[in-house]
């Protein structure tokens, strides 16, 4: 094959990717001008670069590869949250949603490029061996985690029963590195934890919305609400729930609701443009809810609380959400891969825009525990509008510069280490009743319930 017909079937190559990416980030109802003077020589010179690197590089290179993260440079320049998935992201993406895994039991994000522990999952070997909240991890089984993507993380923590892993995290406060050596073991994804607070006041944790994240919480609300003593009030905890599946979201929110909106989303394509609406309950729950969030609260669980205080059907205390308004979608690509990409922002009933802003709560309540040194006006976790390249909250707000360096006081504030290290134990009633926004939400159903009765 000549030099001239191989460069002619690499950019058809570049050219046949860059339509597929292009057609279903534009749902297929764009039209796609591959033949335009501008695209052809944007796909010419990347080509250009792709046969230079080929045939000069110091070493050896794969040009499979190259594309594969060229797409994927491209397609997170969008937001944080849109991903072009290698076979083995896209399944580990999949099995998010389901029942339970192999692993070692920590949620885990990207913060400033640096592989960092959200918290650890009650009693897994990670929660058992120490980890905490704020861990920076550096290493999995001795293979540094710089540049490592987020899938690849997950993938190799992830694994059989009994086998080993060990990881090696820098700690706040802590000089030298710490290693644990853990045994992986089945992590249940629990989604709801619920106990009796008081008589007659209950409490239920949404930790995330997975597939049957309805159906346990109507299983937990009906053992309350049978109890010797009619439930009057419920605290709803959604506190570090970092989200999950929108249809999970709104059948929680319809449990509650009797009628009207719950959750708008509005995208640019007309299909991706929907109102969900709740409708009327078999079981009337008409008792005072309070709900807590805080900066922890993301996405599903800002879907909830939006819906529940635009519609006065909660109280919302605690510390401003995560503000994640987007909707993604994930389409399956030839070859095992997939696409996540976002495809809408979504909006509250009263329709605010919760993108890069957040829930405010009616009651701000800061989280104590016991030792209430240190403790920030907010919870001091990172936010949505942190990322880079985050969604404005409106299409228009485009134009801000979301690459400005950070003034210093806010780096100061988002180090401050947020009050969630005893979130993640045990559920105990006397843990419970220590944390200054429960017992906050327990004191205002107890007062709501007392003035019912005062007579004016």
């Amino acid at each position: 094959m000549t030099q001239t017909k191989k460069r002619r079937l690499r950019l058809l190559l570049v050219m046949g990717v860059a339509v597929v990416i292009w057609t279903i980030g534009a749902g297929f109802n764009q039209g796609i001008s591959a033949d335009s003077e501008e695209t052809y020589k944007g796909l010419k010179l990347f080509s250009d670069v792709i046969e230079l690197v080929e045939k000069n590089y110091v070493d050896p290179v794969d040009s499979k590869e190259l594309i594969q993260k060229a797409i994927q440079g491209m397609v997170h320049s969008l937001d944080p949250h849109s991903q072009f998935l290698p076979p083995e992201a896209f399944e580990e993406l999949q099995a998010d949603t389901k029942g339970e895994f192999g692993g070692i039991g920590i949620v885990i994000t990207m913060r400033k490029g640096l592989l960092t522990v959200i918290a650890p999952i009650q009693g897994t070997p990670a929660y058992k061996a120490g980890i905490m909240a704020g861990d920076v991890i550096i290493k999995v089984d001795d293979e540094s985690t710089k540049d490592m993507m987020l899938w690849e993380s997950v993938r190799k923590m992830r694994g059989t029963k009994g086998t080993a892993v060990s990881l090696t995290v820098i700690r706040k406060d802590v000089s030298e590195p710490i290693k644990f050596d853990l045994i992986r073991d089945i992590i249940p994804v629990e989604s709801i934890k619920a106990l009796v607070l008081k008589s007659g006041y209950g409490y239920i944790w949404i930790t995330n919305f997975q597939d049957n994240t309805t159906q346990e919480l109507e299983k937990a609300l009906a053992e309350l609400e049978s109890g010797d003593v009619p439930l009057k009030g419920l605290v709803l905890d959604l506190r570090d729930n970092p989200g999950g599946l929108l249809n999970q979201a709104i059948q929680v929110t319809d449990l509650f609701l009797e009628e009207g909106i719950i959750v708008s989303i509005k995208g640019r394509d007309q299909k991706n443009t929907k109102n969900f609406k709740a409708h009327p309950n078999k079981v009337k729950r008409n008792y005072p809810i309070v709900l807590l969030i805080n900066g922890g609260s993301a996405s599903a669980s800002e879907i909830v609380a939006g819906a529940l205080q635009d519609q006065k059907r909660a109280l919302i205390l605690g510390t401003t959400s995560f503000g994640k308004g987007s909707v993604q979608t994930v389409e399956t690509l030839r070859g095992g891969y997939g696409l996540k990409f976002t495809i809408a922002r979504y909006y509250t009933p009263s329709g605010r825009s919760i993108q890069a802003e957040g829930i405010l709560p009616d009651l701000k309540v800061i989280h104590r525990v016991i030792d209430p040194e240190g403790a920030d006006e907010e919870d001091g976790l990172l936010k949505e509008k942190d990322l880079k390249n985050h969604l404005e909250a409106e299409p228009d707000e485009g134009k801000k510069d979301k690459t400005l360096p950070e003034k210093k006081e806010d780096k100061e504030k988002k180090s401050k280490p947020p009050f969630v290290k005893d979130r993640h134990g045990p559920l105990k009633l006397k843990r419970l009743l220590s944390d200054s926004q429960v017992e906050r939400a327990l004191e205002i159903l107890i007062s709501y319930e007392i003035f019912k009765g005062i007579k004016s």
